[in-house]
Protein backbone atom coordinates (compact mmCIF):
# COMPACT_ATOMS: atom_id res chain seq x y z
CA UNK A 1 0.00 0.00 0.00
CA UNK A 2 1.55 3.56 -0.71
CA UNK A 3 2.26 5.49 2.03
CA UNK A 4 0.45 8.07 2.55
CA UNK A 5 2.34 10.56 4.76
CA UNK A 6 4.26 13.67 4.38
CA UNK A 7 7.95 13.44 4.81
CA UNK A 8 8.95 17.14 5.30
CA UNK A 9 9.03 16.51 9.19
CA UNK A 10 11.30 13.81 8.88
CA UNK A 11 14.82 13.72 8.97
CA UNK A 12 16.29 12.92 5.22
CA UNK A 13 17.71 8.60 5.06
CA UNK A 14 20.93 8.74 3.49
CA UNK A 15 24.22 9.98 3.33
CA UNK A 16 25.56 13.17 1.01
CA UNK A 17 27.18 12.27 -2.26
CA UNK A 18 29.70 14.11 -3.78
CA UNK A 19 27.00 15.50 -6.07
CA UNK A 20 29.33 16.18 -9.21
CA UNK A 21 27.57 16.13 -12.59
CA UNK A 22 27.49 17.02 -15.82
CA UNK A 23 25.32 18.22 -18.77
CA UNK A 24 23.91 15.47 -20.61
CA UNK A 25 25.34 12.52 -18.06
CA UNK A 26 22.26 10.73 -17.87
CA UNK A 27 21.13 11.31 -21.55
CA UNK A 28 21.65 7.96 -22.40
CA UNK A 29 19.56 6.85 -19.35
CA UNK A 30 16.71 8.73 -20.29
CA UNK A 31 16.66 7.39 -23.59
CA UNK A 32 16.74 3.72 -22.40
CA UNK A 33 14.13 4.55 -20.58
CA UNK A 34 11.74 6.11 -23.52
CA UNK A 35 12.55 3.00 -25.50
CA UNK A 36 12.40 0.27 -22.36
CA UNK A 37 8.58 1.14 -21.02
CA UNK A 38 7.60 3.94 -23.11
CA UNK A 39 3.78 3.46 -21.53
CA UNK A 40 5.06 4.10 -18.28
CA UNK A 41 5.78 8.15 -18.39
CA UNK A 42 2.26 8.53 -20.32
CA UNK A 43 0.26 5.86 -18.72
CA UNK A 44 -3.03 7.85 -16.77
CA UNK A 45 -5.14 5.36 -15.69
CA UNK A 46 -6.20 5.28 -12.08
CA UNK A 47 -3.39 6.52 -9.69
CA UNK A 48 -1.10 6.28 -12.23
CA UNK A 49 -3.29 9.65 -13.71
CA UNK A 50 -0.75 12.44 -11.35
CA UNK A 51 2.20 9.81 -10.30
CA UNK A 52 5.65 11.03 -10.47
CA UNK A 53 8.83 10.66 -11.89
CA UNK A 54 11.07 11.07 -8.96
CA UNK A 55 15.09 11.86 -9.57
CA UNK A 56 17.13 10.77 -6.68
CA UNK A 57 19.84 12.08 -5.78
CA UNK A 58 20.33 15.14 -8.48
CA UNK A 59 23.28 16.30 -7.38
CA UNK A 60 24.90 20.07 -7.37
CA UNK A 61 22.51 21.63 -9.30
CA UNK A 62 19.39 20.99 -10.94
CA UNK A 63 20.49 19.89 -14.59
CA UNK A 64 19.70 16.24 -14.46
CA UNK A 65 16.08 16.63 -13.06
CA UNK A 66 15.65 19.72 -16.18
CA UNK A 67 17.28 17.71 -18.96
CA UNK A 68 14.67 14.82 -17.89
CA UNK A 69 11.85 16.75 -17.85
CA UNK A 70 12.41 18.50 -21.25
CA UNK A 71 12.92 14.60 -22.81
CA UNK A 72 10.03 12.93 -20.94
CA UNK A 73 7.38 15.46 -21.05
CA UNK A 74 7.85 14.69 -24.70
CA UNK A 75 5.70 11.80 -24.59
CA UNK A 76 3.97 13.25 -21.55
CA UNK A 77 3.65 17.19 -21.14
CA UNK A 78 1.79 16.84 -17.77
CA UNK A 79 4.18 14.27 -16.22
CA UNK A 80 4.52 15.70 -12.76
CA UNK A 81 8.40 15.18 -11.54
CA UNK A 82 10.51 15.49 -8.35
CA UNK A 83 14.08 16.31 -7.82
CA UNK A 84 15.15 15.06 -4.53
CA UNK A 85 18.24 16.18 -2.55
CA UNK A 86 19.59 15.41 0.93
CA UNK A 87 22.04 18.64 0.82
CA UNK A 88 19.89 21.67 1.26
CA UNK A 89 22.13 24.11 0.28
CA UNK A 90 21.53 22.10 -3.26
CA UNK A 91 17.83 22.13 -2.70
CA UNK A 92 17.76 25.97 -2.00
CA UNK A 93 19.54 26.32 -5.38
CA UNK A 94 17.13 24.48 -7.82
CA UNK A 95 14.13 25.93 -6.21
CA UNK A 96 14.67 29.13 -8.30
CA UNK A 97 14.05 26.18 -11.59
CA UNK A 98 10.82 25.13 -9.57
CA UNK A 99 7.11 25.22 -11.22
CA UNK A 100 4.17 23.86 -11.51
CA UNK A 101 5.04 20.36 -12.47
CA UNK A 102 8.58 20.63 -11.23
CA UNK A 103 9.78 20.62 -8.02
CA UNK A 104 12.55 20.26 -5.66
CA UNK A 105 12.74 18.81 -1.80
CA UNK A 106 14.66 18.11 0.72
CA UNK A 107 15.19 14.28 1.32
CA UNK A 108 16.32 11.04 1.30
CA UNK A 109 15.14 7.60 0.35
CA UNK A 110 12.45 8.32 2.82
CA UNK A 111 11.02 10.46 -0.15
CA UNK A 112 9.47 13.31 0.58
CA UNK A 113 6.22 13.29 -1.02
CA UNK A 114 2.47 15.02 0.07
CA UNK A 115 0.28 12.58 1.15
CA UNK A 116 -1.89 12.33 -2.03
CA UNK A 117 0.95 11.99 -4.22
CA UNK A 118 2.38 8.82 -6.32
CA UNK A 119 5.49 7.60 -8.03
CA UNK A 120 5.37 5.90 -11.19
CA UNK A 121 9.71 5.87 -11.46
CA UNK A 122 12.26 6.34 -9.74
CA UNK A 123 15.70 7.01 -11.12
CA UNK A 124 19.03 7.10 -8.88
CA UNK A 125 22.25 7.48 -10.36
CA UNK A 126 25.76 7.37 -8.95
CA UNK A 127 24.12 7.39 -5.34
CA UNK A 128 24.72 3.83 -4.07
CA UNK A 129 27.59 3.71 -5.61
CA UNK A 130 29.02 6.02 -2.25
CA UNK A 131 27.20 3.47 0.29
CA UNK A 132 28.15 -0.21 1.42
CA UNK A 133 26.98 -3.33 0.45
CA UNK A 134 25.01 -3.85 3.61
CA UNK A 135 23.37 -0.41 2.78
CA UNK A 136 21.94 -1.36 -0.87
CA UNK A 137 18.48 -3.82 0.59
CA UNK A 138 17.45 -1.14 3.00
CA UNK A 139 17.67 1.49 0.66
CA UNK A 140 15.77 -0.32 -1.59
CA UNK A 141 13.21 -1.85 1.23
CA UNK A 142 13.00 2.46 2.08
CA UNK A 143 11.88 3.10 -1.63
CA UNK A 144 9.68 0.30 -2.38
CA UNK A 145 6.02 1.72 -0.67
CA UNK A 146 6.52 5.02 -2.34
CA UNK A 147 6.05 3.35 -5.92
CA UNK A 148 2.78 2.33 -7.46
CA UNK A 149 2.57 -1.85 -8.34
CA UNK A 150 4.27 -2.25 -11.89
CA UNK A 151 6.06 0.83 -11.11
CA UNK A 152 10.18 1.10 -11.77
CA UNK A 153 13.36 1.89 -10.40
CA UNK A 154 16.25 2.45 -12.74
CA UNK A 155 19.48 2.44 -9.96
CA UNK A 156 23.08 2.74 -11.20
CA UNK A 157 26.47 3.80 -12.02
CA UNK A 158 27.53 5.71 -14.74
CA UNK A 159 30.85 7.78 -15.57
CA UNK A 160 31.62 11.01 -14.90
CA UNK A 161 30.42 12.10 -18.84
CA UNK A 162 28.29 8.88 -19.38
CA UNK A 163 30.04 7.07 -21.94
CA UNK A 164 29.11 4.29 -20.03
CA UNK A 165 27.08 3.46 -17.43
CA UNK A 166 25.10 0.00 -15.46
CA UNK A 167 21.80 -0.56 -13.36
CA UNK A 168 19.48 -2.37 -12.39
CA UNK A 169 15.88 -2.31 -13.37
CA UNK A 170 13.27 -3.44 -10.87
CA UNK A 171 9.77 -3.40 -10.53
CA UNK A 172 6.94 -3.01 -7.81
CA UNK A 173 5.27 -6.05 -7.37
CA UNK A 174 3.38 -7.44 -4.37
CA UNK A 175 5.04 -5.08 -2.46
CA UNK A 176 8.70 -5.84 -2.81
CA UNK A 177 10.96 -5.01 -5.86
CA UNK A 178 11.39 -7.55 -8.48
CA UNK A 179 14.87 -7.27 -10.35
CA UNK A 180 13.96 -7.67 -13.96
CA UNK A 181 17.22 -7.08 -15.67
CA UNK A 182 20.96 -6.13 -15.62
CA UNK A 183 21.55 -3.01 -18.40
CA UNK A 184 24.73 -1.98 -19.58
CA UNK A 185 25.62 0.94 -21.69
CA UNK A 186 28.27 2.25 -24.36
CA UNK A 187 28.44 4.96 -26.84
CA UNK A 188 31.75 3.80 -27.54
CA UNK A 189 33.75 6.75 -27.16
CA UNK A 190 35.68 5.29 -24.73
CA UNK A 191 36.25 1.97 -26.94
CA UNK A 192 34.86 -1.08 -26.29
CA UNK A 193 36.43 -2.81 -23.16
CA UNK A 194 34.70 -5.25 -21.07
CA UNK A 195 36.05 -5.35 -18.38
CA UNK A 196 35.45 -1.14 -17.94
CA UNK A 197 31.84 -1.70 -17.54
CA UNK A 198 33.00 -3.79 -14.38
CA UNK A 199 34.05 -0.93 -12.66
CA UNK A 200 30.64 0.80 -12.91
CA UNK A 201 28.56 -2.06 -11.64
CA UNK A 202 25.52 -1.09 -9.17
CA UNK A 203 26.79 -2.01 -5.52
CA UNK A 204 24.89 -5.87 -5.47
CA UNK A 205 27.54 -6.44 -8.40
CA UNK A 206 30.22 -4.68 -8.02
CA UNK A 207 31.86 -6.47 -5.18
CA UNK A 208 30.95 -10.20 -6.33
CA UNK A 209 32.80 -10.01 -9.64
CA UNK A 210 34.34 -13.06 -7.86
CA UNK A 211 35.17 -16.64 -8.95
CA UNK A 212 31.96 -18.65 -7.70
CA UNK A 213 29.60 -15.68 -8.22
CA UNK A 214 26.83 -15.77 -11.22
CA UNK A 215 27.79 -12.12 -12.42
CA UNK A 216 31.81 -13.38 -12.40
CA UNK A 217 30.18 -15.80 -15.30
CA UNK A 218 28.44 -13.27 -17.00
CA UNK A 219 31.49 -11.41 -17.30
CA UNK A 220 33.88 -14.25 -17.92
CA UNK A 221 31.32 -15.76 -20.75
CA UNK A 222 30.98 -12.12 -22.62
CA UNK A 223 34.86 -11.57 -22.44
CA UNK A 224 34.83 -15.29 -24.08
CA UNK A 225 32.52 -14.16 -26.59
CA UNK A 226 33.98 -11.16 -27.81
CA UNK A 227 37.53 -12.62 -28.70
CA UNK A 228 35.62 -15.36 -30.44
CA UNK A 229 33.97 -12.62 -31.96
CA UNK A 230 36.74 -10.26 -32.68
CA UNK A 231 37.34 -10.90 -36.28
CA UNK A 232 34.05 -8.68 -36.63
CA UNK A 233 36.59 -5.44 -35.03
CA UNK A 234 37.68 -4.06 -38.34
CA UNK A 235 33.73 -3.35 -39.01
CA UNK A 236 33.43 -1.03 -36.11
CA UNK A 237 33.01 -1.61 -32.75
CA UNK A 238 29.50 -1.23 -32.53
CA UNK A 239 29.25 -4.79 -34.91
CA UNK A 240 31.87 -5.94 -32.70
CA UNK A 241 29.66 -5.27 -29.41
CA UNK A 242 26.97 -6.41 -31.12
CA UNK A 243 28.50 -9.78 -32.47
CA UNK A 244 29.34 -10.32 -29.15
CA UNK A 245 26.41 -9.84 -27.21
CA UNK A 246 24.80 -12.34 -30.01
CA UNK A 247 27.06 -14.70 -28.99
CA UNK A 248 26.61 -14.44 -25.19
CA UNK A 249 23.07 -15.19 -25.88
CA UNK A 250 23.76 -18.15 -27.58
CA UNK A 251 25.67 -19.30 -24.33
CA UNK A 252 22.41 -19.72 -22.56
CA UNK A 253 22.35 -15.75 -21.53
CA UNK A 254 18.94 -14.55 -21.93
CA UNK A 255 20.05 -10.88 -23.47
CA UNK A 256 17.25 -9.28 -25.42
CA UNK A 257 18.23 -9.39 -28.87
CA UNK A 258 16.02 -6.75 -29.99
CA UNK A 259 17.97 -3.86 -32.27
CA UNK A 260 16.98 -1.27 -30.47
CA UNK A 261 19.15 -2.38 -27.89
CA UNK A 262 22.05 -3.92 -29.31
CA UNK A 263 22.56 -1.55 -32.16
CA UNK A 264 22.87 1.78 -29.68
CA UNK A 265 25.13 -0.14 -27.36
CA UNK A 266 22.41 -1.55 -24.86
CA UNK A 267 22.99 -5.08 -23.33
CA UNK A 268 20.07 -5.91 -21.76
CA UNK A 269 20.13 -9.08 -19.53
CA UNK A 270 16.97 -10.26 -18.49
CA UNK A 271 17.41 -11.49 -14.73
Amino acid sequence: MMRATSSFAKKPIGLVTRGKTAANRLRRVDNFILRYEPTLLSRADGLFADSLFVDLGYGFDARTTLESAARFRRVNPNLPILGVEIDKERVEAALPYADALTHFRLGGFNLPLKANEKVRLIRAFNVLRQYEEKDFAPAYETLAPYVLEGGLMIEGTSTPFGQLWAANIARKESEMWKFEALALSTNFRLGFNIEDFQTILPKNYIHRVVAGEPIYDFFEAWKKSAAETIRVKPFGLKQWFGASVERLAEKGYKIDLHKKWISKGWLVWRI
